[in-house]
C-alpha cells in the first residue's frame, strides 16, 4: 500500500529528459542527413563539412565543465530551459547563412559552435538531477532511459529529416527543429523542480524513498568544487579517458554513417535513411538493456561488476562488431553487424552516468561536465579525420580505427572504481557503504 500512495513525480521527470534528450540529438545530428544537400548548395567537399560538423563539438566540448557548475550553481531547471531556447534559436540560425555570403563557412562553422555550447548543458543538468532525485539503486535505469532519447532522436533523424527535406528543402528541417526545442523548454520550466523538496507534487512517502537512497555528500550543504580531488582522481581520468573512446566510436556513426552508406555502399537517400535508422535504434535498445542490466549486477554483485565490468564487457563487443562490419560484403550485412556494434556500445552509457553520480554527490554537474567534455573531444576528432581516413585509405579503415581506440577505453574503464567516492563524508563508514552497495 505504501508503494502505490507514493508520488511518481521523479519517474516523469526522467521521461521528460528522455525526451529533451530526443530533442538534442535531433537537431545536432540533422546537419549530418541535411550535409549532403548543403554540400552541393555551399560548393564544399566531405572533409569541409566534416569541419562543419566537428564545430559543434567544439562549443560542446569546451563547455561541458562551466555547464555542469552552472548547473549546480543554479539549478537543472533554469538552465536547462535557457538551453533550450539558445540552440532552437542557433538550430534556425544554421539555416540562416547565406551561401553567397564572402565568409559563408565561418559563419557556418561559429553558428554551429553556439548550437554546442547551448547543446553542453543538457547532460550535467540532467546527471544533477539524477544525483537530487534518483536513489542510488535506480540510477542505471534512470540514466539508461534519458540515454535511450540519443538512440531515438538519431534514429528518427533521417527519415524526418529527409521527409522535411523533401516537402521543403534542408532549410526547412533545421527550423522544424527550432520550434521543437522552444516548447520542450516551456513544458520542462513549468513540471520541473531542482529538489524534491520543492515539487508540490511530490508526496511524503516518494520524497522518503528518495532520500534514503542519496549519499550524504547530496544532502550536505553546499561546498565549492574541489577542484584539486577532482583533476587528481584516478576515477574521473579514467572516465574522461574512456568516454573519448565512447565518443570517438559514437560520432563516427552520428557523423558519418548516413554518408557511409550512400558513398561508400551506394544506397539512395530514402534507402540510406531507412538503413540509417537501425544502429540508433539499437543504440536506444541497448541503453535501456543496460540500464537495467547495471543495477541487477550492481545489487547482487556489488557496484563495480554492475558499472565497471558492464562497460568493459560492452566496450570488447564494440570493437569486434566495427571490425566484423567493415569488412562484410553486402550493405544490409554490414548494416545489421554494424548496429550490433552501436547497441553494444550503448549498454555502457548508464555506467558512466551512473559511476558520476555515485562518487561525486553534490559536485556530480562539474565531474559529469569534465567527463562529458572527453567524450566530444573525441568525438570531434571523429567527425574531422573519419572523412579523411576513408578518402585515403578507405572506409574500412576508418572503422578499424574506432576499434583500435575502444581497446584505449577497455583500459581507462578498468581503473575506475565506484565505491571509491571523490569527498568521503563524515563519518566515512556508516553514511557511505550503504548507498555504494545498494
Amino acid at each position: 500500500m505504501a508503494d502505490r500512495a507514493r508520488s511518481r513525480v521523479r519517474l516523469e521527470l526522467i521521461f521528460m529528459l528522455f525526451l529533451i534528450s530526443t530533442i538534442a540529438f535531433l537537431d545536432r545530428t540533422n546537419i549530418s542527413v541535411a550535409g549532403v544537400k548543403m554540400r552541393q548548395e555551399y560548393g564544399i567537399d566531405q572533409v569541409q563539412l566534416g569541419r562543419i560538423i566537428s564545430a559543434f563539438l567544439i562549443g560542446y566540448a569546451l563547455f561541458q565543465v562551466p555547464a555542469g557548475w552552472l548547473a549546480a550553481r543554479f539549478g537543472p531547471r533554469k538552465v536547462l530551459t535557457g538551453a533550450l531556447m539558445w540552440w532552437g534559436a542557433f538550430s534556425a540560425l544554421t539555416a540562416l547563412v547565406p551561401p553567397q555570403a564572402g565568409h559563408a563557412l565561418v559563419m557556418l562553422f561559429l553558428v554551429r559552435v553556439a548550437l554546442g555550447v547551448g547543446e553542453s548543458v543538457v547532460y550535467p543538468s540532467a546527471n544533477q538531477m539524477i544525483a537530487r532525485w534518483i536513489p542510488a539503486e535506480e540510477r542505471g535505469k534512470a540514466n539508461g532511459w534519458i540515454f535511450a532519447g540519443v538512440g531515438v532522436g538519431s534514429g528518427i533523424t533521417p527519415p524526418i529529416v529527409t521527409a522535411i527535406m523533401l516537402w521543403g528543402g534542408w532549410r526547412a528541417s533545421f527550423y522544424a527543429c527550432a520550434v521543437v526545442g522552444l516548447l520542450a523548454a516551456a513544458v520542462w520550466y513549468l513540471m520541473a523542480r531542482d529538489r524534491p523538496q520543492d515539487h508540490p507534487r511530490v508526496n511524503e512517502g516518494e520524497l522518503a524513498h528518495i532520500e534514503a537512497g542519496l549519499p550524504p555528500q547530496v544532502t550536505a550543504p553546499r561546498a565549492r568544487a574541489p577542484w584539486s580531488a577532482i583533476f587528481g582522481s584516478r576515477n574521473v581520468w579514467g572516465l574522461f579517458l574512456s568516454y573519448f573512446a565512447f565518443g570517438y566510436v559514437v560520432w563516427i556513426f552520428f557523423g558519418w554513417f548516413f554518408t557511409y552508406l550512400a558513398e561508400a555502399r551506394h544506397l539512395d537517400l530514402k534507402t540510406s535513411a531507412g538503413y540509417a535508422m537501425l544502429p540508433f535504434l539499437c543504440m536506444t535498445g541497448g541503453c535501456l538493456a543496460g540500464g537495467v542490466i547495471n543495477d541487477r549486477l550492481a545489487r547482487r554483485f556489488g557496484l563495480f561488476w554492475g558499472r565497471t565490468g558492464l562497460a568493459i564487457v560492452s566496450f570488447l563487443f564494440t570493437g569486434l562488431f566495427l571490425v566484423l562490419g567493415s569488412m562484410a560484403d553486402s550493405a544490409l550485412l554490414a548494416v545489421i553487424i554494424f548496429a550490433g556494434g552501436a547497441g553494444a556500445i550503448y549498454v555502457s552509457q548508464s555506467s558512466f552516468w551512473s559511476v558520476t553520480a555515485d562518487i561525486a554527490g553534490q559536485h556530480t554537474g562539474v565531474v559529469s561536465g569534465f567527463m562529458n567534455m572527453g567524450c566530444q573531444i573525441g568525438g570531434a576528432l571523429a567527425t574531422a579525420l573519419t572523412p579523411w581516413i576513408a578518402q585515403n585509405f578507405g572506409w574500412a579503415a576508418a572503422f578499424f580505427v574506432g576499434a583500435a581506440i575502444i581497446l584505449l577505453g577497455v583500459g581507462a574503464w578498468a581503473v575506475v572504481d565506484p565505491t571509491r567516492l571523490l569527498e568521503p563524508a563524515e563519518p566515512p563508514a556508516e553514511g557511505l557503504t550503504e548507498p555504494a552497495t545498494a
